[in-house]
C-alpha cells in the first residue's frame, strides 16, 4: 500500500494544523501548543475493514421502528439517570473527571453489574496491570464472572483480542494512552485521540457494542485533546466533586439519547461509590438552626429538583471598598445583587466585605437562586435569622423585580417533601400551587416583598 509521509504541526488544545511552527495557535489563542507530528496518509479507500460501517441506503422516517425498549440498566441509578434510562447499544460514552476523582471506580462498578447480567464485558486498561485491577476490586467487593481485563495499549492489538473475545461492552482506561501503530506521533497527541476515537466509533456503530472511553482532564478541568474528541463521541460525562466531600457527581455535558445537563449524586464510601437517591437531604444534613445569613433554595440540575443551603456573611471592612468572594456560585452574579440591593432597597454594602458559600461543595449558576442569594445577603447584613421551615427561589433583575422560574410545581414538590412549611416564589408561578398540603406559597412580585416576608 502505498504511504506518503510529511511532517505537520498540530495544535494540542484545538488541532489546528499548521505547515510550520507558530508561537501562539491562531484558531485558539493558547501559547507554546504546536507540536511537530508526522502524519502518514494511506491511500483513499484504505483502512479496517472489519469495522466499516455497512453499506448506507436512504431509509423512510416513518419506516424506522422505535427503539425506546432497547436500553439496558447499568445496575447503577444514578448512572442511568445521567445516561437518560439507561445504556443504548452501540454508544460512545466519554468519562472525563479529575486524577483520582473515582472514574475507574464507577466504570468497574458497572462492568461488575453488567457481567452479573451475564453480559460479556472486555475492560481495556492502559494505565495499570490485571493484578491491580483485581487488587481494587477486591477493594469493592467486585465478583464479576463474565469480566475480561486487557492490559494494552496497541489498537490493532485491543482489535484482535475484541475479535477473538466477541464482548457486550468495553471499557477504555484510558483513551489517552491508547495508540494506533499506524500513525507515527506519541500516544495522546490530536492525531493518535483522533484516529482511536474514529475507530472504537466505528466498531459501536456497526456491531452494537456500547463503548465506554475514560478522558484525561486538563488543569483549567477540561478534556485533554482536541475539541473534536467531544464532536465525535455521542455521550460526555464530567465528574465532579471535591477531595474534602463525601459525595461525587457525573454531569452530562452532551447526550444524544436522553436529557443534556442531567446529573447523578453517588457518596464515596469504603466499598465505592454508592448512589444518592435523595441528594437534598444530603446537602441539608448539617443544617445550622437559627443562624443569620443561611436560606435554603430550590435549584434544577437537569430534571432533577435539588435543595441546597447559601450562606451568606457581611462583616465590616478597614479599607475604603469591601471584598466579593465566592465558592459554588458566580462571583459576577453575586456582584450585580449586591449592587442591587445597595440601591434598590438602601443597604449600604459598598463598604462591606461579602462571601457567599454554597453549602456541601456544590456548584449552582441558574437565575433561579438569585433571591436565595439576595435574601441570605439581607439576612447577614440585619443579622436577622431566616425561618429554618422556608425555602425561596426566583429570578431577580437590577431594577429588584422578581421574574419566574421553570418547573417551579418539581421546586415546591419537593420542599413539600422534605418538611418545609412555607415557599417564597415568584407570583407568575404561583397558580395550581395552592392545594400543596402542609405547605404556604407565598407569592412576591420585588425583593421588598420578599424582605417584607421574611423580616
Amino acid at each position: 500500500m502505498p504511504k506518503q509521509s510529511n511532517t505537520t504541526f498540530i495544535c494540542q488544545n484545538c488541532g489546528y494544523e499548521s505547515r510550520k511552527w507558530l508561537g501562539k495557535c491562531p484558531e485558539c489563542g493558547e501559547w507554546n501548543s504546536l507540536v511537530e507530528e508526522r502524519v502518514v496518509t494511506t491511500k483513499r479507500g484504505a483502512g479496517r475493514n472489519s469495522f466499516r460501517l455497512r453499506e448506507a441506503k436512504a431509509v423512510a422516517y416513518t419506516e424506522i421502528e422505535s427503539q425506546d425498549d432497547v436500553r439496558v440498566s447499568s445496575g447503577v441509578t444514578e448512572f442511568d439517570r445521567v445516561l437518560g434510562g439507561g445504556i443504548v447499544p452501540g454508544t460512545l460514552v466519554l468519562l472525563g473527571g479529575d486524577p483520582g476523582i473515582g472514574k475507574s471506580t464507577l466504570l468497574l462498578q458497572v462492568a461488575d453489574r453488567l457481567s452479573a447480567n451475564n453480559v460479556s464485558v472486555l475492560y481495556v486498561s492502559g494505565e495499570e496491570s490485571e493484578r491491580q485491577i483485581k487488587l481494587r476490586g477486591e477493594r469493592l467487593g467486585v465478583k464479576a464472572p463474565n469480566l475480561l481485563l486487557l492490559p494494552e495499549t496497541n489498537l490493532e492489538n485491543i482489535f484482535r483480542e475484541i475479535e477473538r473475545v466477541q464482548p457486550g461492552a468495553i471499557v477504555v482506561d484510558s483513551i489517552q494512552t491508547t495508540f494506533s501503530s499506524e500513525i507515527e506521533s506519541a500516544p495522546g497527541s490530536v492525531s493518535q485521540i483522533r484516529e482511536v476515537a474514529a475507530q472504537f466509533l466505528l466498531l459501536a456503530k456497526n456491531r452494537g457494542i456500547p463503548i465506554f472511553l475514560i478522558g484525561h482532564v486538563t488543569k483549567e478541568g477540561s478534556i485533554a485533546g482536541p475539541r473534536a474528541l467531544e464532536h465525535i463521541v455521542d455521550t460526555v460525562l464530567y465528574f465532579e466533586g471535591e477531595r474534602h466531600h463525601n459525595h461525587r457527581i457525573v454531569r452530562a455535558t452532551k447526550n444524544r439519547f436522553g436529557a443534556a445537563n442531567e446529573v447523578g449524586v453517588f457518596e464515596m464510601t469504603n466499598s465505592g461509590l454508592a448512589p444518592v437517591a435523595n441528594p437534598s437531604q444530603m446537602f441539608l444534613e448539617e443544617r445550622p438552626v437559627d443562624a443569620a445569613g443561611s436560606v435554603v433554595t430550590a435549584c434544577m440540575e437537569g430534571t432533577r429538583p435539588v435543595l441546597v443551603e447559601i450562606q451568606a456573611l457581611v462583616s465590616s471592612s478597614k479599607y475604603g471598598t469591601g471584598r466579593r468572594m465566592t465558592q459554588g456560585a458566580d462571583q459576577n452574579r453575586v456582584a450585580l445583587l449586591v449592587a442591587m440591593l445597595e440601591k434598590r432597597i438602601g443597604m449600604q454594602l459598598l463598604g462591606d466585605d461579602v462571601f457567599v458559600n454554597i453549602a456541601g461543595g456544590l456548584e449552582v449558576d441558574e437565575p433561579a437562586v438569585d433571591l436565595g442569594l439576595v435574601t441570605a445577603i439581607a439576612s447577614s447584613f440585619r443579622n436577622q435569622p431566616i425561618d429554618p421551615q422556608t425555602a425561596v427561589f426566583g429570578e431577580v433583575g437590577l431594577t429588584g423585580e422578581v421574574r419566574g422560574a421553570t418547573q417551579a410545581s418539581v421546586r415546591a414538590r419537593e420542599a413539600q417533601a422534605l418538611g418545609f412549611k412555607r415557599i417564597i416564589i415568584p407570583t407568575s408561578n404561583t397558580q395550581g400551587l395552592e392545594r400543596l398540603l402542609g405547605l404556604r406559597v407565598v407569592g412576591v412580585r420585588s425583593v421588598e416583598d420578599a424582605l417584607a416576608e421574611l423580616f
